[in-house]
């Protein structure tokens, strides 16, 4: 029982494989905040050292299955040591204006392109980038399961995080810093009693619902639509 639950956890496999293939630099992608009501999308892309078995790897974990102090603490040993590490952003206004799964995969394409070194290989978290000619590989539930993905959570997790530690700052009154935008009761409570703030995402439901029942104004004029698309 214990060998199997220890054969869970993010390992090196799928980067071994492809370096027996002859791909040197391999990266793993995922990103954060694609459930969220406010905020943006973030994805990076990190490149894992091979073949260093660093002491830090057997702690990396999905970033959903880790607190916020060791997230906190892998973010600087992975931004250390990794051979290169992106990040991409895609605002809540960009995410209303091309739905959220085309966000994902623009956030994860701007990972890509700011990673200082060119991989030659993607390893994906759920989805491609067909619109990427790097050879690539969507892998499900691939940061439970692939070590540099793994750590691309983390990186993209700790990043949002920040983020909207932020806006709590700017957008009082909402709880950022605590629900970091997604739909918690908390979170639907503030968003009744005082709207929604610039940074929430107007044609998710439960934005999109609030502003129809209570005859609040879209910024984005014309006709609300639903633009909430399940990833693949």
């Amino acid at each position: 029982m214990k060998e199997r639950a220890l054969s869970q956890f993010p390992n090196l496999d799928e980067e071994d494989k492809l370096k027996s293939q002859g791909y040197e630099l391999i990266a793993g992608i995922d990103e954060v905040g694609r459930g969220a009501l406010a905020g943006p999308v973030v994805a990076s892309a990190v490149i894992l050292p091979h073949p260093a078995n660093l002491p830090w790897f057997g702690l990396v974990r999905d970033s959903k299955k880790l607190n916020s102090r060791k997230r906190e603490s892998l973010f600087d040993l992975i931004s250390k040591e990794a051979v290169a590490v992106g990040i991409g952003i895609v605002p809540p206004q960009v995410i209303d204006s091309i739905n959220i799964l085309k966000a994902t995969k623009l956030a994860m394409m701007q990972a890509v392109e700011k990673l200082s070194k060119q991989p030659n290989f993607l390893l994906i978290d759920r989805v491609t980038l067909p619109q990427c000619p790097i050879p690539q590989r969507g892998i499900t539930r691939g940061d439970a399961s692939c070590l540099s993905i793994a750590c691309a959570s983390i990186i993209a997790k700790v990043t949002r995080d920040r983020m909207m530690e932020e806006f709590d700052q700017t957008y009082p009154g909402y709880g950022f810093a605590q629900h970091k935008g997604y739909g918690t009761g908390r979170h639907i409570s503030c968003l009744r009693k005082l709207g929604p703030s610039p940074i929430h995402r107007l044609y998710f439901a439960p934005v999109r619902n609030m502003i129809t029942s209570q005859n609040i104004p879209s910024s984005k004029g014309g006709d609300v639509v639903q633009t909430e698309f399940p990833l693949p």
